[in-house]
């Protein structure tokens, strides 16, 4: 059976307490609330270095706007916005190199103790950087070796999250659902915001003490809980369906008919060998939509991840109708962007569900968020209202495409029709968009440490000129979604009365 590759039995909760075996609703509801506090958990931990990057960075001098070699070395001086775009590198390029192999190992072991081996590694070594503060390091090799094995343990956590949530969801309203769960990503940067921001004047160590504890604790939730699939307690899977939702518009098909599946309803699987054979990193590649998407998410996390790391910064350092605010202030007023972010998810998911078009969709998004973001970097100092209704609305467009592909549309890909229902290929396919994704952020924070000292203005071309090249790789698929839409429409009114 396919539990016994991609799950390991049941996890110890459900002998201590047998009544846990309820109903397959109630697992479907308990395996999305278990990976939402998961992979929230990850994300207020990633949280902490752009919280302090304003107290370990040089401060500006107010008057001349010129940096003033006060910070915590080895991040202080003329080039300590240089270091910090350094270390952001560091963590970023390792999470995006391990998210390959994380892929490629969660379609072969137990998903459940392999999520938790990266979250118990990545709470100890967060924690481990904050006590850098109460050692008095200012070695910046231990710095960057800290974040990038914390990296490769964080890689680990997104293909086993969206696999496991894929063994338990059908396909139909999964653009709604999943852009609902997937709002953990900006719930985690709210939470993590939050508590680094007010434990910062007693120290920047505890930044990043109380989120690295938080993931460990998490982990602990998991190990106690995470069902990885339906097999596991006796239940069958929610259908696989035929009808691929994005390779159809680029490829020819042969005669399929539509066999979409409810969340909640199920039907009997084929155990066949297909299905328990791991797709190969080569061949996933050239799966229909799989490149594009994976490219649109390059430029699109760059843009995300430069925000997660330097809107912080970026709030503490420019004045907000003549007036500087605080670093506390600073990294809880970021968490507007990541507000919007999770009604951005939700509203790409609903939208994309409601014209099935996953790629006109993105496009769309992208295509508006580039005015949002010249007002805000134009208008966002005329006043606080001003700045937090642009940085909201900057975080809902930004943030929708970026969910939206990291969860729908590589669930979409990973079950697609040609791989004959391989239904073990999500992992694979999750971790080559994400990972691809993934080296767009780490570039995307590097280049802003160094083109911020050339001024802000520089910032957001490069955050602009990225969109424009996310929405480009979608055009294709957008064009061949619309003429799918015009067909279908003509189709339906023919056969009216």
């Amino acid at each position: 059976m396919q539990s016994k590759i991609v799950g390991g039995g049941l996890p110890p909760a459900f002998s201590l307490f047998p009544s846990l075996n309820k109903t397959f609703t109630f697992h479907q509801i308990l395996v999305l609330i278990i990976t939402f506090l998961a992979y929230a958990s990850f994300h207020a931990s990633r949280k902490p270095p752009s919280i302090v990057k304003s107290v370990l960075g040089p401060s500006v001098n107010e008057d001349s706007n010129s940096p003033i070699d006060n910070g915590w070395a080895p991040f202080n001086g003329t080039e300590g916005t240089q270091r910090l775009g350094e270390l952001d590198l560091a963590f970023l390029s390792s999470y995006a190199l391990g998210m390959y192999f994380a892929g490629h190992l969660g379609d072969r072991i137990d998903l459940r103790l392999f999520l938790v081996f990266g979250m118990m590694g990545s709470g100890i070594l967060t924690v481990v950087f904050g006590l850098g503060y109460w050692m008095n390091v200012h070695l910046l090799g231990f710095y960057m070796t800290v974040q990038i094995v914390c990296g490769l343990f964080q890689s680990i956590g997104w293909p086993c999250v969206v696999s496991v949530v894929g063994n338990w969801c059908g396909k139909e309203k999964r653009g709604l659902i999943m852009g609902v769960w997937n709002s953990h990503t900006s719930v985690g940067n709210i939470v993590g915001s939050v508590v680094a921001s007010s434990v910062l004047d007693s120290g920047w160590g505890w930044s990043f003490a109380l989120p690295g504890g938080l993931v460990i604790v998490s982990g602990l939730v998991v190990f106690m809980c995470l069902v990885v699939s339906p097999h596991d307690l006796g239940f069958e899977e929610p259908g696989k369906e035929i009808e691929m939702s994005l390779a159809a518009e680029t490829v020819v098909v042969e005669d399929k008919e539509d066999d979409d599946v409810g969340l909640l309803e199920t039907v009997n699987l084929d155990d066949g060998d297909d299905s328990l054979s791991a797709i190969g990193f080569l061949e996933a590649w050239k799966l229909p939509g799989v490149a594009p998407f994976a490219f649109c998410l390059f430029f699109s996390k760059l843009v995300a991840y430069t925000f997660l790391y330097w809107l912080p910064y970026y709030l503490r350092h420019q004045a907000v109708a003549g007036v500087y605010i605080s670093h506390k202030t600073a990294g809880i007023l970021s968490t507007v962007f990541d507000i919007g972010g999770v009604f951005g998810g939700i509203s790409a998911g609903f939208i994309s569900d409601k014209i099935k078009a996953r790629a006109l969709t993105s496009v769309a998004f992208l295509s508006l968020s580039i005015p949002v973001l010249i007002m805000y970097r134009v208008y966002g100092s005329v006043s606080m209202f001003i700045n937090i209704g642009l940085m909201f609305i900057s975080g809902l467009l930004v943030n929708g495409p970026y969910a939206l592909i990291t969860t729908a549309v590589a669930a979409d890909l990973g079950t697609q029709d040609s791989i004959k229902g391989n239904g073990r290929a999500l992992a694979t396919v999750t971790a080559i968009i994400d990972g691809t994704g993934s080296v767009g952020a780490a570039l995307g924070p590097l280049l802003a440490g160094y083109i911020s000292s050339r001024g802000w203005n520089s910032v957001f071309f490069m955050l602009i000129v990225s969109i424009f090249f996310a929405g480009l790789f979608l055009v294709r698929l957008a064009k061949a979604e619309i003429k799918e839409m015009s067909s279908s429409g003509e189709l339906i009114a023919s056969s009216g009365p």
